[in-house]
């Protein structure tokens, strides 16, 4: 009689062993061996459950289960919580054992759910590939409260097999799943490559980023954070399919110092679902978080000085192999796979982020060339025809008043002569907006010199020592430029006073003068004058302001304010 339970195990075992080497697919595979499992032992309902490192579970393959536990979709089997669960969780279930009687089937039986199959207890057995723990495997009949030492080591052995089949099949899945992303990040970056060329500006960049990670990828969402006067705020969000505009609200103290973490730790990691929310909640989604389970965030290494930021996706909710993102159990979460490829990305996205920055370096210095040009041009022609001319008018002035008869047109060539000297003048000014010589010396420098050139003395004080983005010192140049050629043409003064003040966050610039002031100034806000217009327009492009206080008799002060990049000191 041994003989005859001891070739019948092992016809289970090698029926069991030539199931789990038929498919590939974790579910069509479980589902096909709980019911050779049954078929061969004679027991007549299975249910398997994979559990997580975090405890939670999931039904992934039932057999012919009681009415009871099928009511609204198998809800009893994937609600609430029994002995056997409640035992895998702390650890103490390592070997198949019987149960006294089934919670589940206890509360239908209670709850009057349905038929129940006359089915009050099961046997419990622990899935298990190695050390690993994976699950748990439950078997059941009509009025079997008991299960025998052999059968329970036959169980035993079948779960060991089903064990080393989900790990083997969770390896397949996940670098199936690797080699997916890095077939997809190839086509990721030629399409960054593409970005480059099309956007013009950072802020175009990094929405065209986000809007290509999910095309190309199934992450949930993904967004770019960035630091702004030393705050962490979101540069651009894809979620729901949808592109998010910018988001001026900072990160909370704990998130921020998570993300300067990241930044400093130059590593993947992973982000706690409190962070996940505060992120995800910025992003303003038209949907709540139901399918966001977890999430990873990269540090994006930009070489530009100032620049730091870091790239956030969230990850699919996902139990078992074949659900969600194909992320198995007893593995690290996400997958691993996901960190390497998110880091890769985050490298591809800074490269292109400095492709970005010298495409708009060449297009700046292509401006500044052709301002060269234009102010050589405007040099060697009008200004040379104002230069003749102011010299011929001279030359007929001085013919015409040596005659004993002061000539009518005397007075005339006198005029064309003040006019020519004062358009030779404004000429000149002009061509040194165009090509700002010295101003490779500073700003202060350049300013000096300008209004030098301009009759006027100028007084300069500064404070703070950090540099100022090419874009911003030019700005204040130009802005400097007008000021002080508002002080010579309007305030009666020869002098000016000209602050710059640094922080971390921001340069504050100021022109004053004791002049006239007061109703001779034009106002910005009446548009009657095109320079005081102009100097407004240049400090809001740069995110700044610009304000003009003028007293009669108590001179006028221009002041613009603009913030500046994050710097690390």
């Amino acid at each position: 009689m041994s003989e005859e339970v001891g070739m019948q195990e092992m016809i289970t075992l090698k029926t069991i062993a030539e199931t789990l080497n038929t498919s590939n697919d974790l579910n069509l595979m479980l589902d096909t061996v709980v019911g050779k499992l049954l078929e061969l032992t004679g027991l007549t309902a299975g249910w398997m459950f994979l559990i997580n490192e975090r405890g939670d579970y999931t039904c992934v393959s039932d057999y012919n289960l009681p009415p009871a536990l099928l009511r609204k979709n198998k809800e009893p089997m994937r609600t609430g919580t029994c002995w056997c669960v409640n035992r895998f969780k702390d650890g103490q279930l390592n070997h198949a054992v019987n149960i006294i009687n089934c919670k589940r089937l206890e509360d239908a039986v209670e709850f009057q759910w349905g038929d129940t199959h006359d089915i009050t207890h099961h046997a419990t057995v622990p899935l298990r590939s190695g050390e690993k723990m994976l699950g748990l495997l439950n078997v059941a009949a009509p009025a079997k409260e008991h299960f025998s030492d052999s059968e329970l080591a036959l169980l035993q052995g079948v779960a060991y097999q089903i064990g080393s089949a989900i790990e083997r099949m969770r390896l397949y899945r996940a670098e199936q799943r690797r080699a997916d992303l890095y077939a997809k990040l190839g086509e990721f970056s030629t399409a960054l490559g593409l970005a480059v060329n099309e956007c013009s500006n950072s802020e175009a960049f990094s929405l065209k980023v986000v809007q290509l990670l999910g095309q190309h990828y199934d992450w949930p969402f993904a967004i770019i954070i960035q630091q702004k006067n030393g705050m962490f705020v979101l540069q651009a969000a894809y979620a729901d399919d949808k592109v998010r505009t910018l988001s001026s609200t900072p990160l909370s103290s704990e998130v921020t110092s998570h993300i300067n973490h990241i930044i400093n730790s130059h590593r993947v990691t992973s982000l706690s679902a409190i962070e996940i929310a505060e992120i995800f909640t910025l992003c303003e989604p038209d949907q709540t978080m139901i399918s966001i389970a977890s999430g990873i965030a990269a540090p994006l290494p930009y070489h530009t000085p100032g620049e730091t930021g870091i790239l956030v996706i969230g990850i699919g909710i996902g139990i078992g192999i074949g659900i969600g993102i194909g992320i198995g159990i007893g593995t690290a979460f996400p997958a691993q796979a996901d960190r390497e490829v998110l880091e890769a990305v985050a490298e591809h996205i800074a490269a292109s982020w400095e492709s970005l920055k010298l495409a708009e370096n060449r297009r700046e210095l292509a401006r500044l060339e052709e301002r060269n040009r234009l102010a050589r041009d405007l040099h060697d022609s009008v200004n040379q025809i104002l230069f003749s001319l102011s010299l011929t008018a001279k030359g007929a002035e001085s013919m015409l008043s040596g005659s004993e008869q002061l000539h009518p047109a005397a007075e005339a060539m006198k005029d064309i002569r003040a006019l020519s000297q004062e358009a030779l003048k404004e000429m000149r000014a002009l061509i040194m907006q165009l090509r700002p010589a010295g101003l490779e010396a500073g700003l202060l420098h350049a300013l000096q010199e300008y209004g030098t050139s301009q009759g006027l003395q100028v007084v300069m004080n500064r404070t703070g020592t950090r540099s100022l983005p090419r874009n911003i010192e030019e700005a204040l140049w130009r802005i400097g430029q007008e000021a002080l050629n508002n002080v010579r043409k309007h305030a009666d003064v020869s002098s000016a006073e000209v602050t710059l003040k640094l922080s971390d966050h921001e340069v504050g610039f100021s022109v004053t003068d004791q002049g006239k002031g007061g109703a001779n100034r034009p106002k910005v806000s009446s548009g009657s004058s095109l320079g005081l217009s102009i100097m407004k327009e240049r400090a809001q492009s740069l995110g700044g302001s610009l304000e003009i206080v003028s007293s009669p008799r108590k001179g006028t002060t221009v002041t613009a304010v603009i913030p500046l990049p994050f710097e690390s000191v």
